[in-house]
């Protein structure tokens, strides 16, 4: 089967965004029934304004930086960070001085993670070992046993600090350091 290769970047973007949005090209590089995946290229003072979907969507910066919203939180972002789009929340992504790329993976419908649905699995998740320790099986805690119907566990951890070298900071660029 022959290698396929989607080409995306400059010379292959178009206008793109919801209605209003201004100062932004973008490609799809893939889409079908379970989801999309698209680059965008934000020019100084681009926008995608504020709106929302029914779809799940990560927006990873790839280069640059500016600012997103998601819901009433605003926050900068630069490359090298990813930033959850809940379905059914209010999101928008701009920027003022410099520019910006991103990748959005966009998935088909809400997300199994959700906050919300991370607590309904987990009571799932917890009602499937009482089940197994009153079968008489290990009393392995329920996060510590690997359930075939369970997917892999959730990491817990943070960020790692970003050092930074002053003599390679654009401070006229106006984008997070």
């Amino acid at each position: 089967m022959p290698i396929e290769v989607r080409r995306f970047g400059v010379g292959y973007r178009r206008p793109e965004g919801p209605p209003g949005t201004r100062g932004l090209a973008g490609q799809v590089i893939h889409s079908d029934g379970r989801g999309l995946i698209s680059e965008l290229a934000f020019s100084r003072g681009g926008t995608i304004v504020p709106h929302d979907n029914p779809n799940t969507s990560w927006f990873c910066v790839i280069e640059g930086g500016g600012w997103v919203l998601v819901g009433e939180e605003r926050r900068r972002v630069a490359a090298g960070e990813a930033v959850l789009w809940p379905a059914n929340v209010t999101h928008a992504a701009w920027t003022e001085q410099g520019e910006m790329r991103a990748i959005v993976v966009e998935f088909a419908g809400p997300d199994d993670a959700h906050p919300l649905l991370e607590e309904a699995a987990s009571t799932r998740r917890i009602a499937r070992a009482t089940r197994r320790i009153g079968a008489g099986e290990s009393s392995a805690t329920p996060d510590s046993r690997a359930d075939s119907s369970d997917s892999v566990a959730r990491g817990e951890g943070q960020l790692a600090d970003r050092p930074v070298n002053p003599a390679m900071v654009d401070r006229s660029s106006g984008e997070p350091v």
